[in-house]
């Protein structure tokens, strides 16, 4: 079986059956799916993309592609659905094939545009692995590199993107903390900063 059908079964065995599918094809690079999940029982609406692991993520620098390099999905969670942030998270998802730039915990990721039709929201923060669903070994699809892993991704407004810059990930996380935010809540107002 191939990454992208093993990832898809992997994540309908952790949030229960596709409520909608979208995909994006980007010159060059591997077209990206981005499934919604949901509602599910406790409310919430997950997104996820399927494709960006196709290929591992490695150096920009390397002039071969490790095949051994991490490879990763997104996935946001939201209260309320938002479908219009399928092309804008497969935008995200296609960063290391496109841009040679690898996504990795802690990271933000900018796309200088709503991240769906009318949101305050133009960048994600990206989480740590682990939480949500569990890595996915992808040794049994013929591939002995490394698992799959699912990245939780977190709306940032261009002054909580700016924080984030200038004082790291974790400073910003312990505002958002401090500050009770609903991350989940696609409607909540951003931190003043």
């Amino acid at each position: 079986m191939e990454v992208r059908a093993e990832v898809e079964q992997h994540l309908v065995e952790a949030f229960g059956p596709v409520s909608g599918r979208a995909g994006v094809t980007f010159l060059g690079a591997e077209p990206i799916d981005v499934l919604r999940f949901g509602p599910r029982p406790d409310g919430y609406f997950r997104y996820a993309t399927v494709g960006m692991s196709a290929e591992p993520m490695g150096d920009p620098a390397a002039a071969v592609r490790d095949p051994a390099g991490p490879r990763v999905e997104l996935v946001l969670s939201l209260r309320a659905p938002r479908d219009s942030v399928a092309r804008r998270l497969a935008v995200l998802a296609a960063i290391p094939s496109i841009e040679g730039v690898p996504v990795a915990a802690g990271a933000g990721l900018d796309l200088g545009e709503p991240l769906w039709d009318d949101a305050p929201f133009h960048a994600v923060l990206v989480g740590e692995p682990g939480g949500l669903v569990a890595d996915l070994s992808v040794a049994d699809v013929g591939d002995a590199g490394a698992p799959v892993r699912f990245l939780p991704v977190f709306p940032m407004t261009p002054n909580e993107s700016a924080y984030k810059r200038v004082h790291g990930a974790a400073a910003l996380r312990e505002r958002w903390l401090a500050a009770e935010m609903d991350l989940r809540d696609p409607q909540r107002r951003g931190l003043r900063v």
